[in-house]
């Protein structure tokens, strides 16, 4: 399933049409999901399957008693008191229908319950995995796709686990018994009607065949409407900016009529299923009620099993249909579970070690050595850096866009690993450090921090859940955001909106100041850090990174040469290597490549 996206290129779902061998490896995958989350409840599904075979045996057994008491209840001549045996047999059967209803009663509740809890623990575990696998996988897979794992596809395994499974193995229990007891009744009319089962067969392997194929491409196209839906939505500034609106509605309609014509394909097929079920049962009822009346005209058989025969006769077709609506509702969650294994699959390309290293205490040492990078094959970013950063340094990164400073960056702090070549941190490879621990010692404030909903206070505590609201305070004051916060209606406790909608992009940036600042990191990552804010805003951040940046190791990546004026040491660099390193004004008085990019500066602020 593929759609033209705002690019004119040709997107699908992450899986496509995979190859026969990975096919069956994802199925493989899906029913190792599925036993993993059913493992903890085995032996309450144990329980379960007992009730509904308790459920079905009594419900076979309605038939049966009808027969008894058509027989034998009701004779030809009633004489006074001869409703004795009818009564008991109704006794029976109100004891029979009462059992079937407590089992069945007693299943939902439980079944229920375990398929609440088998959804959470799914749930829980996507959301667990999506946030531990790395930064490269999430910029391949978008947004859209991610919302529809978590709750599409979700949503369409709760629809299998609540009436999937109990319809079909009602269904299979009700097919063997009442075959079973058709013969029992009547040797040759049982025959006749199971004469039909080999077309039943034919119709059920044919439908499940074709809809596998059809769910899978459903699954596929509501995942490309998700996407197109939710990457519109997030960046509908753009959109409206640049008048985008018709060219992402013609996208979105030619993804939404995808996905009719899919679901089309669907009802084409229940539309021929259903129906051929039903005639074929319905010229079996008719073909019963002739024969099995003759012979009743006959003496050979009584009324009493003829009208047993006819109800479970009409037992045995029903299954059918819900047979037909397990298998809509299976091969939907079995491509949806398919997806969601394949997501479960991935490894995060950043792993933390078996056997971690723990730095009791970090100075902030950073070092490349030879380290190569790629972000595709056979286009390195780094073809070999070499650098030193001692603890404390403040080391300003420029150059032209593309010359590698953010990928330093993200390499420092782990977003990737090298290609070849270690990154340091006080001697010990970044690789033998775990996540969790790294990330307390380095922390990124890039261009664009993200503001979570809640309050500014609870945004500042990001990176310190456990922080006073005086630390938040000193640290909002730390880096000048408390004069705009204090004129806040209601101060920290000001609400910031969706993603920060509430404040400037100065304000948003200041608080990601604050944020880094409360963490308290021995190395400091500035990414364009200061390029959202206005003159005012950046001469009162640049003085408050005096006191951010004070003893701890900061690396400082700007295009505005205003910022670089705190570092202590400038980094030029020109297609991944460095080309000029020394201090800013000995670099602007040796007239190289600073210097030329210095005058540039001064040139544009006249």
């Amino acid at each position: 399933m593929s759609v033209t996206d705002w690019r004119g290129r040709t997107v699908s779902d992450e899986t496509g049409d995979l190859p026969i061998d990975e096919t069956v490896s994802r199925r493989r995958e899906a029913r190792s999901l599925l036993g993993s989350l059913l493992r903890p409840y085995k032996r309450t599904v144990a329980l379960l399957a007992v009730i509904v075979v308790l459920e079905n045996v009594a419900r076979l057994s309605v038939p049966l008693l009808v027969q008894r008491g058509i027989d034998h209840g009701i004779p030809p001549i009633v004489e006074r008191g001869a409703a004795g045996e009818l009564l008991t047999i109704v006794a029976a059967l109100c004891g029979v229908v009462a059992v079937q209803a407590t089992s069945r009663m007693y299943f939902l509740r439980r079944s229920g319950r375990i398929g609440q809890r088998v959804l959470l623990s799914l749930r829980q575990q996507i959301f667990r995995h999506f946030q531990q696998l790395d930064v490269a996988f999430h910029d391949r897979y978008t947004s859209g796709r991610v919302v529809s794992r978590s709750t599409n596809d979700v949503d369409a395994l709760q629809d299998m686990l609540q009436t999937g499974f109990d319809s079909l193995i009602t269904a299979v229990l009700t097919l063997g018994g009442t075959a079973v007891l058709l013969v029992v009744l009547d040797v040759k009319l049982g025959l006749v009607c199971l004469g039909v089962f080999p077309i039943m067969v034919g119709l059920i392997w044919w439908f499940r065949t074709q809809s596998a194929k059809v769910y899978l491409k459903v699954r596929e196209s509501a995942a490309l409407v998700i996407v197109q839906f939710v990457e519109t939505m997030t960046g509908i500034k753009a959109v409206q900016a640049y008048r985008r609106e018709p060219r992402n509605q013609e996208i979105f309609e030619d993804v939404a009529d995808q996905y009719r014509d899919i679901n089309e394909r669907a009802f084409k097929l229940l539309a021929i299923f259903m129906p051929a079920t039903k005639l074929v049962g319905n010229v079996t009822t008719g073909l019963v009620l002739l024969y099995g009346g003759y012979r009743v005209l006959h003496g050979e058989m009584t009324i009493g099993t003829l009208a047993a025969f006819l109800l479970y006769l009409r037992m045995f077709f029903e299954p059918m249909q819900e047979i037909t609506q397990f298998f809509n509702t299976f091969q939907s969650a079995a491509a949806a579970l398919e997806k969601i294994a394949g997501v479960l699959a991935q490894r995060p390309a950043i792993e933390d070690p078996a056997r971690p290293v723990h730095l009791p205490a970090v100075k902030g040492d950073v070092a490349f050595r030879d380290v190569e990078f790629s972000y595709v094959a056979d286009r390195p970013v780094l073809p070999g850096l070499n650098l030193e950063v001692p603890a404390g340094q403040t080391v300003a990164l420029v150059g032209t866009t593309g010359a590698g400073k953010t990928t330093i960056a993200k390499l420092i702090a782990r977003f990737y690993d090298p290609t070849s070549g270690t990154v340091t941190l006080d001697g010990h490879d970044l690789r033998d450090l775990t996540q969790g621990e790294l990330r307390r010692h380095v922390v990124m404030v890039t261009q664009e921090n993200f503001m979570f909903e809640g309050t500014i206070a609870d945004n500042i505590r990001f990176g310190r859940p456990d922080a006073t609201d005086d630390e938040v305070r000193e640290a909002a004051e730390a880096v000048g955001a408390s004069r705009f916060i204090d004129a806040m209606p209601e101060g920290y406790e000001t609400d910031v909106a969706k993603r920060g909608g509430r404040l400037s992009a100065g304000q948003r940036q200041l608080i990601a100041f604050a944020r880094a600042f409360l963490a308290d990191p021995a190395v400091l990552i500035l990414d364009e850090a200061t390029s959202s804010l206005d003159i005012p805003s950046e001469r009162m951040v640049q003085r408050a990174l005096a006191t951010v940046l004070a003893e701890r190791t900061a690396l400082v990546i700007a295009h505005r040469l205003s910022t670089v004026q705190i570092a202590d040491r400038v980094l030029v660099l020109e297609h991944g290597r460095i080309v000029e390193d020394g201090p800013p004004d000995e670099l602007i008085a040796g007239g190289g490549r600073y210097a030329a990019l210095h005058r540039a500066w001064v040139d544009s602020l006249v």
